[in-house]
């Protein structure tokens, strides 16, 4: 197959490869590898797919699980420069589950349809997997090499808890990741179309901290018929009524900040989150769209999530209990406990179920120039912008070995698609030409990142 002969030639691309990332999307969508919690999940098949399609490639795997069936895949890409730092390029195998009964298609039928791929894991997050094996195919072919080793991690477990995935390799497995002092995940990079035309490209330069609580109320058990005021239901109730009505105070992180500047900047708007009195709420009201990017991070949160009481409706239970999903901005944390306590009074204790830190990587590094120059280079109208993310991923676990984590897998989207009203939505899916954006990004970045 001949070079393509466009502005990305001698990068180390083919024609092949833009195929490979629609047909590598489409395969992984197909193999089921549902995450239910609570260790229902099997990523096995789609390890053995990223395995084969690397090992094809000439670079070695190593497969590894903690549990049966829960596996991950690593290789190391040789650069041109050992002594270089080395780049960690990481994404998970794992889906969240989608009810067939809800989409227009089947969820795991990988369909190509009128130029988009459909099914779950489109946009979060085998199509980066995909994307990602098909650029470094698509190097064993043509001789190309990255100036620096690039480390594959395809991870299980990352919508849940990790525990059989990153946090896994972080701990048992750091080794394979030696040299590495940053690293590019999901949720980055991805165009978003706001107010008069104007396409952003948030790049995640940090995250809110994990905080998940199980919450358990203890009370009185007795006949249903019969007063009683140590009801565990009623004191579970009333603590969750409090947490999620609870309005959190501004907590803006550097990042975040960085955020809003330029965001604002973009809109004629010149914003100083330093200044005294400095109205967050008022700014981001006049960001339109935009200000979806920034508004779930400036402050703490905290949303009830499930309730689990009871076993017949004439008994009053003595315990009930309850789950919150929190998240934490950075230096937040000691707020948050605090909050919690008051918040749930004396009746109800509360646990963290699963606790991930903040993250923050820095935006003043030549890592970020590269990913903002590979994006604009491909689509000169957009901007990229720096942002944090609401929830975490597996940057979270991977941060522990001491390295820099960035949300960066991009994709290039028409206004009719909203990246972010898909993920873990109804009728996930991704256009084929927006896999190709992906691609050369990808390519050009890890090609000229030095």
């Amino acid at each position: 197959m001949a070079e393509i002969m466009t502005e990305e030639a001698g990068t180390g691309l083919d024609e092949r490869a833009f195929d490979e990332a629609v047909r590598f999307t489409s395969d992984l969508i197909r193999l089921d590898t549902t995450n239910r919690g609570g260790g229902d999940c099997r990523e096995r098949p789609a390890a053995e797919y990223v395995a084969e399609a690397l090992s094809e490639a000439g670079v070695e795997p190593v497969v590894l699980e903690k549990e049966r069936g829960r596996t991950n895949v690593v290789a190391r890409v040789p650069g041109t420069d050992p002594g270089a730092p080395a780049l960690l390029v990481h994404g998970h195998l794992d889906v969240v589950p989608a009810d067939p009964a809800e989409w227009s298609v089947h969820p795991l039928s990988g369909e190509v349809d009128d130029g988009v791929v459909w099914g779950r894991g489109a946009v979060d997050m085998k199509n980066t997997d995909a994307m990602v094996l098909s650029v470094v195919r698509a190097w064993a072919r043509t001789g190309a090499r990255p100036p620096r080793d690039v480390v594959l991690a395809f991870t299980a477990d990352e919508e849940d808890r990790a525990w059989t995935g990153a946090a896994f390799l972080a701990e048992k497995h750091a080794e394979l990741f030696e040299g590495c002092r940053y690293a590019i995940g999901e949720s980055g990079a991805y165009s978003f179309h706001a107010d008069g035309g104007l396409r952003l490209y948030p790049v995640a330069a940090g995250e809110r901290g994990t905080a998940w609580l199980r919450l358990t109320a203890r009370g009185r058990a007795g006949h249903g018929s019969k007063p009683n005021q140590a009801n565990a239901v009623t004191r579970l109730a009333e603590a969750l009524a409090r947490i999620g009505r609870h309005r959190w105070p501004v907590r803006m992180s550097p990042t975040v900040r960085a955020a809003l500047v330029e965001i604002a900047a973009l809109y004629g708007i010149e914003a100083d989150p330093g200044a005294p009195g400095f109205d967050v709420d008022a700014l981001l009201a006049e960001l339109g769209p935009a200000a979806r990017l920034v508004a779930p991070t400036v402050r703490n949160s905290s949303n009830p999530t499930m309730l689990d009481a009871g076993y017949k409706v004439n008994v009053i239970p003595g315990t009930a209990v309850g789950h919150v999903d929190g998240r934490i901005v950075p230096g937040g944390e000691e707020e948050f406990r605090t909050t919690m306590d008051e918040l749930t009074g004396p009746h109800v204790d509360w646990e963290y179920y699963q606790k991930g830190r903040a993250l923050q990587a820095p935006l003043g590094t030549e890592l970020f120039a590269r990913m903002r120059e590979a994006v604009e280079r491909f689509d000169p109208e957009g901007h990229v912008v720096p942002f944090c993310m609401s929830g975490g991923t597996d940057a979270n676990q991977f941060s522990r070995l001491g390295i820099d984590c960035y949300g960066f897998a991009p994709l290039k989207l028409p206004e009719d698609i909203d990246y972010q009203a898909l993920f873990h939505g109804v009728d996930e899916r991704v256009p084929v030409e927006a896999l190709h954006f992906g691609v050369r990004v990808l390519d050009h970045f890890l090609m000229s990142t030095a």
